[in-house]
């Protein structure tokens, strides 16, 4: 039986915090378990240039807490690391980390924060889908990772947790064709557990103390869950945290995913809780999240609907016009390349459009809106 932490913790106050995250880290006596000389890499979700205020990237209190424990018990060679949206490069990075508090996190505990841009090709030849993947050479070198994720919904996924947090290990705009490649939401999920499968961290924390719901991972609204929550097993974790935003675990691909293989236990009574479940209401889902009744459907009519179903009823990110700044991050990471910038504004070709929402997660001003599209939009 694999074990779930939890912990209430009302704020970010770094006395909490650090006496939280003690908290978890003791139950699974993970500091014992790594050995003190080994590298060990923390990997947050930095997705954007947001400040922690907005609610959208880990906060740096979690990160600096998990630091202080790793000091604590002698390991030093310590790493953070990311490759957000968009561009990969070390200027860009200090922007992000600047942004997000961690910059000030790492120069204050003296530890190692990432800007080179170097990746390597890392084979698995047993996983189901994806035989390698292009890895940021921190996550190459590390002994043990440490995933720090944040609680979010998620267009494409339904969930932004600790296995989808690890996308964040895969180069820059190299991200962009896993989106071509899987446009599909199942086999995007099992591209996901394979590079889980590739990286295999040792630990998970999640930051659900100001959690994210609706049109996340960037554009949705705050949700004071007023959690921190963690495993040595990603995938019961993000089994956890779907009962506790009220989510059907078996309708997020990447759950599903690690469901039907056996690497999740699939059953919320087979996970052990030390500390209690949150009790709350659910969470506000993606306007992406919908119904699939195509396995209702006869066979031999399946493909006719699906097609009937794309075309007029399935979400699409629209762009407010007065708002867009015409920044072209939403062009940039379109793998479909299906966005111009015309007249200082974005532009979408939806006849190509592979309803990924990558612009509209990439956007710093949230000017993409995910809108349901229906007979009478056409």
């Amino acid at each position: 039986m694999s074990l779930v932490s939890i912990t209430h913790t009302a704020g970010y106050a770094p006395e909490q915090i650090l006496s939280d995250v003690r908290t978890h880290l003791g139950r699974f006596r993970l500091t014992e378990r790594i050995p003190a000389d080994s590298r060990v890499l923390i990997k947050p979700n930095l997705l954007m240039k947001r400040r922690p205020e907005e609610f959208t990237t880990t906060h740096p209190t979690l990160v600096e807490a998990v630091i202080i424990c790793l000091k604590e018990a002698g390991i030093k060679n310590i790493t953070v690391a990311d490759s957000p949206g968009g561009l990969y490069s070390a200027q860009l990075l200090k922007g992000i980390y600047d942004t997000c508090g961690i910059s000030e996190v790492c120069r204050r505990q003296q530890v190692a924060l990432n800007f080179s841009t170097d990746s390597r090709e890392i084979h698995r030849p047993e996983n189901h889908l994806v035989k390698s993947f292009p890895i940021i050479q921190p996550a190459c070198d590390a002994d043990f990772i440490i995933d720090i994720a944040k609680l979010k919904t998620h267009a494409m996924t339904g969930l932004s947790g600790t296995v989808k947090n690890l996308f964040g290990c895969i180069p820059g705009l190299t991200k962009p064709e896993y989106h071509w490649r899987f446009p599909e939401k199942e086999l995007f999920g099992e591209m996901l557990v394979d590079l889980c499968e590739t990286l295999r961290p040792g630990f998970a924390l999640v930051d659900g103390v100001q959690a994210m719901e609706g049109n996340g991972p960037s554009g949705g609204e705050l949700r004071e869950l007023g959690m921190i929550a963690a495993s040595d097993s990603l995938y019961d974790l993000d089994f956890f945290l779907c009962h506790v935003i009220g989510i059907d675990p078996m309708e997020i691909c990447m759950v599903k995913s690690s469901v039907e293989r056996g690497l999740c236990c699939g059953d919320l009574d087979k996970i052990e809780l030390a500390g209690e479940m949150p009790r709350v209401r659910p969470f506000v889902i993606p306007q992406d999240k919908g119904i699939d009744f195509i396995g209702h459907v006869p066979k031999a009519l399946r493909k006719p609907v699906k097609g009937i179903v794309n075309r007029f009823f399935t979400s699409r990110p629209a762009i407010r016009k007065k708002d867009c700044i015409g920044c072209g991050k939403c062009a940039e990471s379109c793998p479909a390349k299906t966005i111009a910038i015309q007249n200082r504004k974005a532009v979408i070709s939806y006849q190509r459009c592979i309803h990924c929402f990558c612009c509209h997660e990439m956007c710093p001003v949230k000017a993409i809106d995910i809108k349901r599209t229906t007979l009478f939009d056409h």
